[in-house]
């Protein structure tokens, strides 16, 4: 079985690395006649495609940074920024591989086998989000009114820029996709007309406490999907510094057991080699990992100057309240 462990020692960029990953595992596929291997591959090429090919990342910004202008205008006494990203290739790696396994354990237990190949090629044709954007918002406490509450005031502001963005980003070639998020909750703050289009982790957090708001778009300039995600300045430090982040990282490696478990091993080759290869990952030492552009002390105090670990970042805007420093107590 080929993993991207086996190519992070040599020195390689990660370019390179994704070339060389991705020729093998091609060649594995076809030795092997497995077909979710190809699919894996051509996964690994888009990365690929984002990383080597920048000029429809100078379009596509522009365009967004069009609403941070228009942001700046109707909201000047808001703080916010804005953040792009490429996924990490690592990340990414992951992501592909916890599909898999989630998809299989999910079916598994529901009808008790396994999906067929078909069933499985179709559901992995579902990212949406290697590249993606970040909203975050924050309300000087000084702008609120007598009897505001702080944090409600900042949730209408959030869904007031989500109600706008939707009709803003499809007038500058943008098309977007209907939610998937099934059973959802809906808030009155959004409006109908874009309530659908719009996964609403706010009013309906996950089991993490994990609050934002998501939409897709198909960027029909660039020719690719993007996601954004819209959260106020306590809604970003939750899930990037709070429990969402470190109990996140905790019930993952339980849940990942308990599907190892129900799943027996050698009656699913797609299964056992994405678990695998999720597994191998965790378990990655950064600080021993020779990859051209990133290092690591350890697993906390990295480098990252290539994607490789933390995403490549393609879009870093700040606007600041002149209320700002009356943000904190």
């Amino acid at each position: 079985m080929k993993k991207i462990n086996d190519y992070l020692y040599s020195g390689d960029t990660v370019l390179k690395i994704l070339q060389r990953y991705s020729e093998d595992l091609k060649q594995s596929s076809k030795e092997t006649h497995n077909q979710i291997d190809l699919v894996h591959c051509n996964f690994l090429l888009q990365i690929a495609e984002l990383l080597q090919h920048n000029e429809f990342l100078t379009s596509q910004s522009q365009r967004i940074r069009e609403f941070y202008k228009h942001m700046a205008n109707e909201y000047p006494f808001l703080a916010f920024t804005f953040k792009g990203r490429i996924k990490s290739l690592i990340r990414a790696e992951a992501k592909f591989n916890g599909y898999i396994v989630e998809y299989i354990y999910d079916y598994y237990i529901k009808h008790g086998n396994y999906p067929s190949l078909p069933e499985l090629k179709n559901y992995l044709n579902c990212f949406r989000d290697l590249i993606a954007y970040r909203i975050v918002i924050s309300l000087p406490k000084c702008h609120l009114k007598e009897g505001e509450i702080w944090t409600d005031e900042e949730n209408k502001y959030l869904y007031d820029v989500a109600n706008q963005l939707l009709g803003f980003m499809e007038e500058r070639g943008f098309t977007a996709e209907i939610a998937s998020l099934k059973g959802q909750k809906k808030s009155p703050l959004l409006r109908e007309s874009v309530s659908p289009y719009y996964r609403d982790y706010v009013v309906n957090p996950e089991t993490s406490g994990y609050r934002s708001l998501h939409i897709t778009f198909y960027d029909n300039i660039a020719r690719c999907y993007v996601e954004v995600q819209l959260r106020t300045k306590e809604m970003d430090d939750f899930a990037e510094i709070g429990p969402a982040n470190h109990l996140g990282y905790e019930k993952r490696q339980e849940s990942e057991r308990a599907k190892r478990n129900a799943i027996p091993k050698g009656e699913n080759i797609y299964f056992d080699d994405a678990y695998e290869r999720g597994i191998m990952l965790q378990q990655l030492e950064l600080s021993k990992l020779d990859v051209n552009m990133f290092s690591a002390v350890n697993n906390s105090l990295i480098n990252d100057g290539c994607g490789l670990y933390r995403g490549r970042l393609i879009l870093p805007y700040e606007h600041l309240s002149r209320f700002q420093n009356d943000l904190v107590d």
